[in-house]
């Protein structure tokens, strides 16, 4: 059961979307003014520099907390349904994570839809991708990336798009309730619609066709879901159940694992979409602290060998997901009687 102190933050977020039901829709001016998917505007920490830069022609801004260790940088991209976003809505949470991983971030402000359709947001993303690696003479091994919602399908679509090309990929990509199947196609987008306090069907299908105009649903890079994900780094996925995006996430990990990548999906029970913004909530800074560990451990200076002698695929449930327990859990329930967590490996299936 989530903490009072998500359960709050869900019921505002109830309370709103059962008063604008009845009210004219804002326009799109409107919502990107007024988005802020944490329930309010949280502004960066007063110890994060913040610098603008022009990443080969997409605006961008590094942040960097003073533990930041400015030869290891983590490009982040933000959420909105390809449609809202920006550095006043997620670059809290984009700050939380450089500190969390002792990294710099750099925040890319990627074209919206629908003014700039597809693929015009995948193409900055790449732009600044590569910016990255060329001005600041940056190993591929000591970058990663990160994506929340839409952010989330676009660090995968640059996985593919940057391996497809033949060049280096980051050391590891970090996805909170990715956004990869533009079809609507997975069993949670009707199984939890009432269980979604932010989102509706209706809502995400047409932030779909806003960025798509007319383009296949199914174009890998609009949909990495139907693209072939051989060769990508690990992969940390975290999605809560009460999110219409959940099936996204598990059919991502599934389809990572069984092209041989290094996957492990965190699923929080009663949690909504991309919970890690909740500042101020246990399970946020539980999540974060995961994210940053995860990403310690991977992003190097040198050239460090990556991958596992063989793909794993990691799925953990909670409600306040925990670390996989070490073997001496085997049929046992997790420490404090938590929930047992379920690894699966190389199609292998073990209760711990």
């Amino acid at each position: 059961m989530p903490s009072q102190a998500m359960q709050d933050v869900i019921e505002t977020f109830r309370d709103r979307q059962q008063a604008s039901a009845d009210q004219v829709p804002p326009t799109l001016e409107e919502l990107r003014a007024a988005f802020a998917p944490a329930g309010r505007i949280h502004p960066l920490p007063d110890d994060v520099r913040v610098t603008e830069v022009n990443a080969d022609g997409v605006p961008a801004r590094w942040l960097a907390a003073p533990t930041a260790d400015t030869n290891r940088a983590l490009l982040f991209l933000h959420g909105g349904g390809f449609e809202l976003g920006s550095l006043r809505s997620d670059g809290e949470l984009a700050a939380r994570l450089g500190r969390a991983s002792r990294m710099r971030v750099l925040f890319p402000e990627y074209r919206l839809a629908p003014e700039h359709p597809f693929p015009a947001a995948i193409d900055d993303v790449l732009t600044a991708w590569r910016w990255l690696r060329a001005d600041h003479d940056l190993s591929a091994t000591s970058i990663a990336v990160a994506g929340a919602s839409a952010g989330g399908g676009l660090a995968v679509a640059l996985l593919v798009a940057a391996r497809d090309a033949g060049e280096a990929l980051p050391a590891a990509a970090v996805l909170m309730s990715p956004t990869v199947d533009l079809t609507g196609s997975g069993a949670s987008m009707t199984e939890r619609a009432d269980q979604d306090p932010f989102s509706t069907p209706a809502m995400l299908a047409e932030f779909a066709s806003g960025y798509l105009a007319g383009a296949d649903p199914k174009t890998p890079l609009a949909s990495p879901l139907f693209a072939s994900l051989a060769g990508l780094p690990p992969l940390l996925i975290q999605v809560g159940t009460a999110d219409l995006l959940l099936s996204d996430s598990e059919r991502l990990a599934k389809a990572a694992a069984g092209d041989g990548v290094d996957v492990t999906l965190e699923i929080g029970e009663g949690l909504p979409h991309v919970y890690q913004i909740m500042l101020g909530t246990p399970e946020a800074a539980e999540a974060i602290g995961r994210i940053g560990k995860f990403l310690r451990a991977r992003v190097h200076l040198d050239n460090p060998e990556r991958r596992l002698s063989s793909p794993v695929l990691r799925i953990k449930r909670s409600s306040r997901p925990r670390t996989v327990p070490r073997a001496r859990s085997r049929h046992r329930p997790g420490a404090n009687g938590g929930p047992r967590v379920r690894t699966v490996t190389c199609g292998n299936v073990t209760n711990w």
